[in-house]
């Protein structure tokens, strides 16, 4: 059964698990420090979910208010690797943005993301601000991208 749930400590080595699965495609291997420490250090700004299968960790994703309250950035998405294609993508794009609908001072969701997965969030609204060859490592462009809500 599935089950979308809010992040807690106890899920950061299934998290660290589902990263570890998906790099070197979707995300570089240096970029592990980094989620680690989000992971360890979630702020009061910052909503960070996790889909179930039966109790199994399968998806994770959250996102982050910025200062300006205007503004949430969708983070650190990612399914296991051995389940992608099957709408667990969606099921997490569609629960984060659904949580950012809720606060209604919020008039734009940014993201950023690799040139495999750009086209995926294009088909929510999001479209390509900035192109950067290169910018997570060799092979893996950065792609900045807005929805306007």
């Amino acid at each position: 059964m599935i089950n979308i749930r809010p992040y807690t400590a106890l899920d950061q080595e299934a998290c660290l698990r589902l990263f570890d699965g998906n790099v070197p495609k979707f995300f570089n291997p240096s970029e592990r420090k980094a989620f680690v420490t989000f992971l360890q250090d979630l702020s009061v700004r910052t909503a960070f979910l996790v889909i179930e299968n039966d109790g199994v960790i399968i998806a994770c994703g959250g996102h982050v208010m910025e200062d300006d309250g205007q503004t949430a950035g969708l983070c650190w998405g990612m399914v296991d690797q051995s389940l992608h294609g099957q709408g667990l993508g969606r099921l997490l794009t569609d629960a984060r943005l659904q949580a950012i609908h809720k606060q209604p001072s919020v008039q734009r969701v940014r993201l950023d993301t690799s040139q495999h997965t750009h086209a995926f969030y294009s088909r929510f609204g999001f479209s390509v601000e900035k192109v950067e060859k290169d910018g997570y490592g060799p092979g893996l462009d950065r792609h900045d991208m807005v929805l306007l809500l």
